[in-house]
C-alpha cells in the first residue's frame, strides 16, 4: 500500500526509534510530522525537531516540525490543528513518545513516577483522542504503539513496577481502541522489539556502548512498521506485535543486517522471553 501524500502524526519523532520510522515513510513520499519537545540539541541525544523534519523533507516526504510535550492537552490540540491545517488530515499516528526510569519500588521518586504516568498513559490517551475525529476521515487509518505483549509474569513487574504499569496501559489502551474503533475502520496496534534497540536511552540511560553492541538498529523497527502500517486497517487490529514475528509473517527470518555488531550476540528486551 502507497503511503504517497498520507499524513503520518509521529510523538517523539526528533531521533531515535520515532525518526526512523518517519523516514521509512518520507521516503515514498509522506507528510511527516515529527512531534517532540527538543528545538535545541543535547550534545547527549542529538537532533531537534527542525532537523528532522528537514531530513523528512530531503527524504521525498514533507515534513512538519511541532513543538509538542503531550502532558499537556492545550499542545496536543494546536499539534493536531497544525497538521490538519497544513496536510488536511491525518491518516496514522504512531505513539512513540515515551519516559523511562528502570527503578524499584524504594528508588522510584513521586515526580518520576507521575511523569511516566503522565507521558506514557495519559499523554499517550489524550494524543489518540484528539486525533481520532481525523483518523475517521483518513485513508486506511492507523495507530500504532510502541508498547510490549501484555503478560502478568512478576519478573517483568520485579525491578521496575512504575515503568512496566505504563507501558503495560499502553498495551491495554491499544487492545481497547481496536475495539472501539472497529467499526471506524482504524486500526489499533502495538510494536516491540525482542531484542534491545540502539538509541539513545540505551546508550545514555540503561547500559552504555556494552549493551548498544548487543542490539539491533532503529531501522528493524522502522522496517516493521512499515509492514503493519501497509495493512489493510479493517483486518490488522488488535494486535501486540514483537517485530520479529511481524517479519516472520512474511517469510522474513534472517534479520542480520538489523545487528549493530554483524554477527554478535544480541540481548533479549525486556517484557519478551
Amino acid at each position: 500500500m502507497s503511503f504517497n501524500g498520507k499524513t503520518v502524526f509521529i510523538t517523539g519523532a526528533s531521533r531515535g526509534i520515532g525518526k526512523a520510522m518517519g523516514l521509512k515513510l518520507a521516503k515514498e513520499g509522506a507528510n511527516v510530522v515529527v512531534a517532540a519537545k527538543s528545538v535545541e540539541e543535547n550534545p547527549k541525544l542529538g537532533g531537534t525537531i527542525f532537523s528532522a523534519a528537514d531530513e523528512m523533507t530531503a527524504a521525498g516526504g514533507k515534513g512538519l516540525a511541532i513543538q509538542l510535550d503531550i502532558r499537556f492537552e492545550d499542545q496536543i490540540q494546536a499539534a493536531v490543528d497544525k497538521t490538519v491545517e497544513t496536510f488536511g488530515g491525518i491518516d496514522i499516528l504512531i505513539n512513540n513518545a515515551s519516559a523511562i526510569s528502570l527503578t524499584p519500588t524504594e528508588q522510584t521518586e513521586a515526580k518520576r513516577f507521575d511523569l511516566m504516568h503522565s507521558i506514557n498513559v495519559r499523554g499517550t490517551f489524550f494524543m489518540t483522542k484528539a486525533c481520532i475525529p481525523h483518523l475517521r476521515r483518513g485513508k486506511n487509518p492507523h495507530i500504532l504503539t510502541l508498547s510490549p505483549p501484555v503478560h502478568l509474569k512478576p519478573k517483568w513487574l520485579a525491578g521496575h513496577i512504575a515503568y512496566t504499569l505504563t507501558k503495560f496501559n499502553m498495551s491495554m489502551m491499544t487492545l481497547g481502541w481496536a475495539e472501539e474503533l472497529k467499526k471506524d475502520g482504524i486500526a489499533a496496534n502495538a510494536l516491540w522489539p525482542r531484542t534491545t534497540i540502539d538509541t539513545a536511552a540505551v546508550r545514555n540511560l540503561l547500559g552504555g556502548e556494552a549493551l548498544a553492541n548487543m542490539s539491533r538498529t532503529v531501522d528493524v523497527l522502522a522496517d516493521a512498521a512499515h509492514i503493519i502500517l501497509g495493512k489493510p486497517s479493517n483486518t490488522c487490529t488488535g494486535n501486540l506485535f514483537i517485530d520479529e514475528d511481524v517479519f516472520a509473517a512474511e517469510g522474513v527470518t534472517d534479520l542480520s543486517k538489523y545487528s549493530v555488531v554483524p554477527g554478535g550476540k544480541l540481548f533479549m528486551d525486556l517484557f519478551v522471553d
